[in-house]
């Protein structure tokens, strides 16, 4: 193993405190969110300790890579921390369930998108088919803006996500005092598969994880910009914690706000939570409104979900670990190829699952629960390779470091990613192996090509 590059000096970089945590918070708020109250109305008061418990983990997981983003600043995010710690195969496994969780969680946005745009067309999207067709046209639109060039993406992701926060900040904050507190400690009323056995709200409780972080996912992205960033040992881990803060509080308060706003079985079949809540409260200029900052946000997510999940796999590629394909750029510098192949694999998962079931919330559970449970897959061995990575770099200063894979904080994310993939259930674990095992080929195909042209071995 290399050890671990130094951090470079600050001169040069431009990213404080503030503009770190607002890219905490820009990343994380996208349309994750926008959906999970009407997702998790079943499950009545546990939802809200779900939140809270969660909110709590999130914090552990970011704090995880902040760690990591300081012994490898500019490493590269996820997929290069397992490589460094456990080796090339770790790192492929890690980049290949990294990519998968955002090619499946592309649909899922482009559902949030469809159920608020419902809110000024439900007549016409109210049929399933014409719902699919739009969810597939806002995929492949943002797709092209990718396409064409990184500088208009980032262009498009810039004005829309300033457009988003204020209507939810709102809705935490004045929502609050329409809040029927009755509601809010509704009992659990689910399938009877999840809250089977004799302990039904720990089986509740471990539902709700995986449709809560996803809500979370992208806390390890701040870790991406580290070489920019103004003392990045110091800076990152406290910017980090403080977005991640920012987005627990923003969370945990407009999902106490919505719940306790609307009825329960209306809740529950919502395809707009928080247009539903607006209106109920302030009238329907805010539904309208909040509809409008939903949809502009669900646009800016498959916006910068597109863009991330065309890195991942470009740096796989550029390492011999996925398909030189991936790593072939378009006249522009853009990944073309792999973005084409990503989305047609979302378009593809978000036909399957629009024909096996008959509503939007139950499309949008199964994909989150099939796209969290892979994310975790890279948080486990993260939150591993931390102590891995810190020997590593104690011993090649010349010094001596007392075996302790874990600190408190890794093992609560290590322990609670496996809960999560526990609690997304037997269909979404087994659907993820399935997906994984299918990169076997690919790596060996990879370690065939490399001794095929005389390179050394991964």
């Amino acid at each position: 193993m290399t050890s671990p590059p130094e951090t470079a000096p600050s001169a040069g970089r431009s990213l404080g405190l503030i503009a770190c945590s607002a890219l905490v918070v820009g990343n994380v708020i996208g349309s994750g969110f926008f959906l999970s109250p009407a997702a998790l109305a079943p499950y009545g008061y546990v939802a809200l300790i779900g939140w809270v418990m969660m909110s709590a983990v999130a914090m552990c997981i970011a704090l995880v890579f902040a760690r990591l983003a300081g012994l490898l600043p500019g490493a590269g995010g996820p997929y290069a921390y397992a490589r460094h710690a456990f080796g090339s195969f770790a790192g492929f496994i890690v980049a290949w369930a990294y990519w998968i969780s955002m090619w499946v969680s592309q649909p899922a946005i482009a559902l949030t998108f469809v159920g608020y745009l419902r809110v000024f067309l439900p007549d016409i999207l109210g049929d399933p088919i014409l719902s699919t067709l739009v969810a597939l046209a806002a995929l492949w639109g943002v797709a092209l803006v990718n396409i064409h060039s990184v500088r208009a993406a980032g262009l498009f992701q810039s004005i829309v996500v300033a457009m988003k926060l204020l209507p939810f900040i709102a809705i935490g904050t004045i929502g609050l005092f329409w809040v029927d507190p009755s509601r809010l400690f509704l009992p659990i009323e689910v399938p009877t598969d999840a809250a089977a056995g004799n302990f039904p709200v720990l089986s509740a409780l471990a539902a709700t994880m995986p449709l809560i972080m996803f809500a979370f996912l992208g806390i390890e992205s701040s870790t991406v910009p580290a070489d920019d960033v103004v003392d990045p040992a110091r800076t990152i881990p406290r910017a980090t914690m403080l977005g991640t803060l920012l987005c627990a509080l923003i969370f945990i308060f407009c999902t106490v706000a919505v719940m306790g706003v609307v009825p329960r079985e209306v809740l529950s079949v919502s395809s707009s939570p928080f247009a539903d809540a607006a209106s109920m409260m302030w009238g329907k200029w805010a539904g309208w409104t909040l509809a409008g900052a939903v949809v502009l946000s669900s646009l800016a997510a498959l916006n910068g979900w597109t863009l991330v999940m065309a890195q991942v796999p470009l740096a796989a590629a550029r390492d011999d670990l996925f398909p030189p394909v991936f790593a072939r750029l378009n006249r522009n510098g853009v990944p073309s190829i792999g973005i084409v192949i990503s989305i047609g694999l979302s378009s593809f998962v978000l036909c399957l699952q629009a024909t096996g079931l008959s509503t939007l919330i139950g499309v949008y559970r199964e994909l989150i629960n099939l796209s969290t449970t892979a994310e975790m897959v890279p948080y486990v061995f993260c939150a591993a390779a931390e102590g891995v990575i810190l020997g590593f770099a104690v011993r090649a200063r010349g010094g001596r470091r007392r075996i302790r894979l874990f600190t408190f904080v890794s093992l609560i994310a290590f322990l609670f990613s496996l809960v999560t993939i526990f609690g997304a259930g037997a269909s979404a674990g087994l659907w993820t192996m399935v997906l994984m095992l299918l990169g076997l080929p690919i790596y060996a195909w990879a370690l065939l090509r490399r001794e095929a042209e005389g390179k050394p071995p991964l």
